[in-house]
């Protein structure tokens, strides 16, 4: 028997100046918006891991997200 999908759903609110940017990058890398925003969270996962591990690799903070006052 296929194993169930497992993911969970949740609102997200986010700044349309965000929101087209996410639109933006997921066209660019062929992925739905949806996609993308798991992507990057599951990327983000990865690399705080990798920090708590105690991995030294340098890398350079993203800028923050513009906020719309939300």
């Amino acid at each position: 028997m296929p194993e169930k999908d497992n993911k969970k759903q949740i609102p997200l609110r986010v700044s349309k100046t965000l929101y087209d940017e996410l639109a933006r990058w997921a066209e660019d890398d062929f992925r739905s918006i949806n996609g993308q925003i798991e992507y990057l969270l599951t990327e983000a996962v990865k690399r705080r891991r990798r920090g708590a591990l105690g991995d030294s690799s340098p890398e350079t903070p993203a800028d923050p997200p513009e906020s719309d006052g939300e």
